[in-house]
């Protein structure tokens, strides 16, 4: 709700695209900064406790910007205030919420399933969210959808206090951040399965996710629609994203996990690819859910796969990364997707965007041999 007041009330405060971009590049760019050192905290620290702690701030943020506009006193500098604030704690907020998922499955042959139902609810709220917020905008105002999100996080950290976890115990580290940081650089340039995923999902985030950012245009100028246009395009994005999400979290275990990754890319890239050739907005909505359905498959394998393979006292530094190629590259891929679109046109931006997708799938199948024999059972491949 707050993701789509936010923007609104930045358009009905200046009128201005350039500002909504600052304004979205502010919320986003901190994931990109602070993201690999977050990975080192979260290794250092009892992550429930950092946990704890991100989503008391972010609930301080949320009722802040309740009050500044109740009162009349927002601004678009003090929303960009806030925004970089809540960047900054999603960057230490994702890692550590990722490296306690494992702590609470009994038995990491059920971590895929847990990870791919956390994604449903992800992309369950992402469908229900937006049509929340513009009823509640069009009946009560945009102070009232702050009001609730901030009222949110009581829930939120009522499940945390309710939780009982066997949490391995956290020794302080005396080294230098810089030092433990190249020492989980290493640890993923050393392992070629945790190097490649992480670095095929930059690729998918950077050139793949971006397409949302251009369904307002290709609904208005491709298939002659308007807002309503493109609220459809959204929601059949949702709703394939949860369809893969609920498939993926229908598997029994993560044997043969890995292959889902190239086959991901195949499907999320080739629905890119043809979406751009056409036309027809009854042919465009089922080609736009499977695209959602094969960039969720992509990061929900990926994430799973980096969750088993990792050592325990590393895991914080690779979700890190994991939050750095997935979250981190969004407004550069944002940026990259408005440039394409302004000298090639939205379709050929789509196209492009597509056959690079595929193309990294390609590579990455190819590449899936080399992926070490610890990673074999996941792949269902010979090491090399």
């Amino acid at each position: 709700m707050q993701r789509i007041t936010v923007p609104w009330v930045v358009y009905k405060l200046t009128g201005s695209s350039l500002w909504l971009g600052i304004a979205g590049f502010a919320s986003q760019l901190p994931t990109f900064l602070f993201a690999p050192f977050a990975g080192v905290v979260v290794d250092r620290f009892n992550r429930y406790k950092l946990l704890f702690l991100t989503q008391t701030i972010a609930m301080a943020q949320a009722f802040a910007l309740y009050i500044f506009y109740a009162t009349g006193y927002i601004s678009i500098p003090l929303i960009i205030l806030l925004n970089t604030i809540l960047g900054t704690v999603n960057a230490f907020d994702m890692p550590a919420r990722q490296s306690l998922m494992v702590y609470l499955v009994e038995g990491k042959e059920n971590l895929n399933n847990a990870i791919a139902l956390n994604s449903s609810m992800v992309n369950l709220a992402r469908l229900v969210g937006p049509s929340f917020a513009g009823i509640i905008i069009a009946t009560s105002g945009e102070s009232a959808c702050f009001l609730i999100n901030g009222v949110s996080y009581f829930f939120v950290i009522a499940c945390l206090i309710l939780m009982k976890l066997n949490l391995p115990k956290f020794n302080k580290s005396e080294r230098h951040i810089f030092e433990e940081l190249r020492e989980g650089i290493s640890y993923i340039k050393n392992h070629n399965a945790l190097k490649y995923i992480i670095i095929l999902l930059a690729i998918v985030s950077l050139i793949g996710m971006p397409y949302t950012v251009l369904l307002p245009v290709y609904s208005r100028e491709i298939l002659g629609g308007g807002a309503h246009i493109y609220g459809f395009l959204m929601g059949a994005v949702g709703t394939g994203a949860l369809a893969g999400a609920l498939y993926m979290a229908s598997r029994n275990n993560a044997k043969g996990i890995g292959r889902y990754i190239p086959a991901a890319c195949f499907i999320f890239g080739g629905a890119l690819a043809v979406v751009s050739r056409v036309r027809n907005f009854y042919l465009a909505i089922p080609i736009i859910a499977i695209a959602g359905l094969g960039m969720v498959s992509e990061t929900v394998t990926s994430n799973t796969l980096l969750q088993l393979y990792t050592e325990e006292e590393k895991r914080g530094r690779v979700m890190s990364f994991y939050t750095l190629a997935f979250t981190g590259m969004t407004p550069f891929g944002s940026l990259l997707a408005g440039t394409m679109a302004q000298f090639l046109g939205v379709s050929n931006a789509l196209l492009v965007s597509g056959l690079i997708v595929i193309t990294g799938g390609l590579l990455f199948l190819r590449k899936m041999p080399q992926m070490g024999e610890k990673a074999r059972i996941y792949f269902e491949i010979s090491s090399e």
